[in-house]
């Protein structure tokens, strides 16, 4: 598969999965299809580009704590995709937790159907 056919799947499992989140909990809110369009946009490109490095220097948190710390990896990422696009908000540590593990589930079932190759 053409990377770019790659990135645009990946662009809408990630449209899917913050809708799902916005959907599924309260304190998740995203203002219009445009600006939910480009948090998953914005979430793409930083889970592209800074969470592979914050993950690599946190090796020793992540073996520590047995893995749990990727938990909080991912919700920096949705913090920081949050600041920076307006129209994406989310309030409260518990509404991360949950929008972490709704935006994680939504990929992980959505992925199974894309082909991989």
């Amino acid at each position: 598969m053409p990377l770019v056919a790659r990135i645009v799947i990946a662009w809408l499992l990630n449209i899917a999965a913050l809708a799902a989140a916005d959907w599924l909990l309260d304190g998740v809110v995203i203002d219009g299809f445009w600006a939910l369009v480009l948090a998953a946009l914005v979430l793409g490109v930083v889970n592209t580009l800074i969470k592979p490095i914050l993950t690599i220097l946190s090796i020793p948190f992540i073996i520590v704590t047995l893995g749990l710390f990727l938990l909080l990896i991912n919700m920096a990422m949705l913090a920081l995709t949050s600041w920076i696009v307006g129209d994406f908000d989310i309030s409260g540590f518990w509404t991360y937790v949950g929008a972490v593990i709704v935006v994680w589930f939504v990929n992980a079932v959505l992925g199974v159907f894309v082909d991989r190759s």
